[in-house]
Formats: C-alpha cells, sequence, structure tokens
C-alpha cells in the first residue's frame, strides 16, 4: 500500500512537472480564423492606424489580440465588419506599448454593456506592469481601474496552454541579436534603471495539422527568436503561418536575408505581415522566399487568414 501512495504521488510529480514546462501532449486545432482589426492600411471598411489588434477565433473559443491604438478604433472597425465582440473574454497583450492597448479601457467599457464578462480576462507577460523612465505605461496607468471594473490579469513567466492547442509564449528567450526596440527606453527596478527591452514581449502560436501559426504583436523580442522558442517547447517543428506586426521596417538587407533563410528552414508559407512590418521588408521576404503574392501579403484591416482557405487580402494588399 504505501509502495502504491509513493508511486501515485510520483506520478503526481512528473504529470505536474510536465504542465509547468509545456510538456504535454500537443493538441492540434481543427479550425482556426484570424481577422485584422487594427493596422495602418485599410481595405473596404474601417480606419487604419499605427496600431494592431486582431479577432482570433479558434474551435469555438475567441480572443481578443491586442487592442489597437486609439480609444475607437477596433471598436469602430468591428461595427463596420459587423464582428460582435461582446461575446470575447479573454485578450493577449503582447507588450506594454500605446499602440497596442490603447482600445483595450474603450473596449471594456462598451462591450461589459452587453456582456459582463467582455473581456475580463487579460493575458500579459511578466515584466508589463514595470514602471518606465520618461515614457508613460499605460497598461499600468489604466490597471487599477480596470481590476476596480472585475478585470483579472493573468501574468506569465514561462508559456502556457491557454485552450486546447493554442499557447500563450510567455516572454521569449533572445538567443539571436535582434533588438527591435529603441534602446532609448529604461525600467526602473530596485537595483537601479536599467535597458528597456521590452521584456513582456509574448506571442500566440497555435497548434494545426498543417503546422504552427504565428501571431505577433511587435516582436520585439525577434521573429526567429520568438519562433525558435516555440519550436523548442512544441513537438512540432514546422511553423506553417506568420501573422502580425515582425518589427522589420527598419531591417538592413543583411538582416533579411538572415531572416528570410531562417524562415525557409521552419517551412513558412503564409506570411501577413502587419503594423511594424514594413512594406518593402514584407516584398523583400516574400522575394527571397519565392512565395505567391497570394501567399505573403502586407496586412490590411478586414484581411482574413482561415487554416482551409488560406489569406484573403483585401485589394489594396493583394
Amino acid at each position: 500500500m504505501v509502495i502504491r501512495k509513493y508511486l501515485a504521488l510520483l506520478l503526481l510529480i512528473i504529470l505536474n512537472t510536465n504542465l509547468l514546462f509545456g510538456q504535454q501532449e500537443d493538441h492540434s486545432v481543427s479550425q482556426l480564423k484570424v481577422t485584422t482589426l487594427s493596422t495602418m492600411l485599410v481595405n473596404l471598411k474601417g480606419v487604419g492606424e499605427w496600431g494592431y489588434s486582431a479577432l482570433i477565433e479558434v474551435d469555438g473559443k475567441k480572443i481578443l489580440f491586442d487592442t489597437g491604438a486609439k480609444p475607437e478604433t477596433v471598436l469602430q472597425n468591428a461595427r463596420e465588419m459587423d464582428i460582435d465582440l461582446s461575446d470575447v473574454e479573454d485578450v493577449l497583450l503582447s507588450h506594454n506599448h500605446w499602440d497596442h492597448i490603447g482600445g483595450l479601457l474603450t473596449l471594456r467599457q462598451e462591450l461589459k454593456k452587453q456582456n459582463p464578462n467582455a473581456l475580463k480576462r487579460i493575458h500579459v507577460g511578466e515584466g508589463i506592469f514595470s514602471k518606465r523612465v520618461n515614457s508613460e505605461n499605460t497598461i499600468l496607468a489604466i490597471r487599477e481601474e480596470l481590476e476596480a471594473d472585475g478585470v483579472e490579469f493573468y501574468i506569465y513567466e514561462n508559456q502556457q496552454e491557454l485552450f486546447p492547442g493554442v499557447w500563450i509564449t510567455g516572454p521569449i528567450n533572445r538567443i539571436h541579436n535582434e533588438r527591435n526596440w529603441s534602446g532609448n527606453g529604461k525600467i526602473e527596478t530596485a537595483s537601479g534603471l536599467v535597458e528597456d527591452t521590452i521584456p513582456e514581449d509574448q506571442s500566440l502560436v497555435i497548434n494545426t495539422k498543417n503546422g504552427l501559426v504565428l501571431i505577433s504583436g511587435c516582436g520585439h523580442a525577434g521573429l526567429i527568436n520568438t519562433l525558435d522558442h516555440i519550436v523548442a517547447n512544441s513537438e512540432e517543428e514546422k511553423v506553417f503561418a506568420i501573422i502580425g506586426g515582425f518589427h522589420l521596417f527598419n531591417a538592413s538587407e543583411e538582416h533579411l536575408n538572415w531572416t528570410a533563410s531562417k524562415l525557409r528552414d521552419f517551412g513558412v508559407s503564409k506570411i501577413i505581415g502587419a503594423h511594424c512590418t514594413g512594406i518593402n521588408s514584407l516584398y523583400t521576404l516574400r522575394g527571397l522566399l519565392e512565395l505567391d503574392r497570394s501567399d505573403a501579403v502586407v496586412g490590411s484591416v478586414g484581411d482574413v487568414f482561415d487554416l482551409q482557405n488560406g489569406i484573403k487580402a483585401g485589394p489594396i494588399a493583394r
């Protein structure tokens, strides 16, 4: 009897350890749709801005990834596209910058009129609430108001499965020297000021039958660092699609060539490069990867990625 109890306890410890480090059996989703709600270019409906947001619909679940820059943009664009956000209860914020969280407060205030639990759970990376020097941390400024309204923040140090097959990366290990931040910011810590590398930067990864799909806000941790991170923590090695902002608009030709070679190794075959990716950088990657114009597009408001049908881009982005 004692031996049985010991073995049962040991098995429980092993299972919990695997859950902690993301080593449990990988799930594969069957349905996935990603709709761009905020970026600079716009198609037939909505308005553009320097910001990013996307609605992710996966196996009957909905996640709002980032909330754009201006208070009304995502709300207005969703309404114009007849998209109901009131049943979205989970939000993932990629990092603290204003152009990714600017619509959060307005969206919560408006959507809770229809559903008290709208945008109630907000998933963030460790470090997002750190005090920035000479730069307002917008999410820190509105945190108290949101929590008083019943909103709950979930802070991640490591990757975590949000729904079956849907993973929050948590902060990314930075193996390669992809310095996708200004270098001018500082974070106030107990031991003094340190460089603000946007340490909380995180993405969403979805495991599909075609391979992994990455959703990125700005990719301040580095696109290739992010892909290395998710593949290292998954049984799947192929990356099918990358969607969102990748902060490549200032990238040199050398860096783009290096990025393309890495993307080729990962097997990337679908790209929606929105927000800070850069138009020229997207076209350069498309050429280097020898992708068709329908498989690598500049992101625009209203673009849709569907697991079954691929990318449906508006006329301005084709």
